[in-house]
């Protein structure tokens, strides 16, 4: 049995062939598409979002010239995560409900870094799009409601 992620299509075209991927915060998925059933508390992990290579340039030109996310366009349903139940059912053992504010932070902090950095030649267009986008992100959800 693999329990390992498998690839996902374009988020945004459902295109099988994909270029680039971005990993947000888990309660990000709430700014996503046909997000109402999914119990972004149970997930376990960063949400990976694929698109693909005319999509990856759109998004970029959003992100990066118009200071805008795709997130809102994105389907929750092409966005590769792990729900905690199905850890449970692997292992057979009953998990706690995760606390994300950790992991957001760390994504946050990360995300930063790269802003921070976003002069250096190194810094990889990619990296800056996914920074971007989870800064924004952070931003229009406000605190974390355990923390509010």
């Amino acid at each position: 049995m693999y329990t390992g992620r498998t690839e996902q299509p374009c988020c945004l075209c459902d295109d099988p062939k994909t270029v680039a991927r971005i990993a947000v915060p888990p309660r990000a998925v709430l700014l996503m598409k046909n997000s109402g059933p999914i119990a972004w508390r149970d997930i376990v992990g960063d949400v990976t979002l694929h698109f693909c290579e005319s999509d990856w340039e759109l998004v970029s030109e959003l992100v990066l010239d118009l200071g805008t996310h795709p997130l809102s366009r994105c389907n929750v349903a092409r966005a590769d995560f792990s729900i905690r139940e199905d850890f449970e059912a692997l292992l057979n053992a009953t998990r706690d409900e995760p606390d994300q504010t950790e992991q957001e932070q760390q994504l946050l902090s990360e995300a930063r870094e790269v802003l921070d950095d976003a002069e250096n030649p190194l810094v990889e267009r990619r990296d800056l799009v996914e920074a971007h986008i989870v800064v924004r992100a952070m931003a229009e959800l406000g605190s974390h409601p355990r923390t509010s």
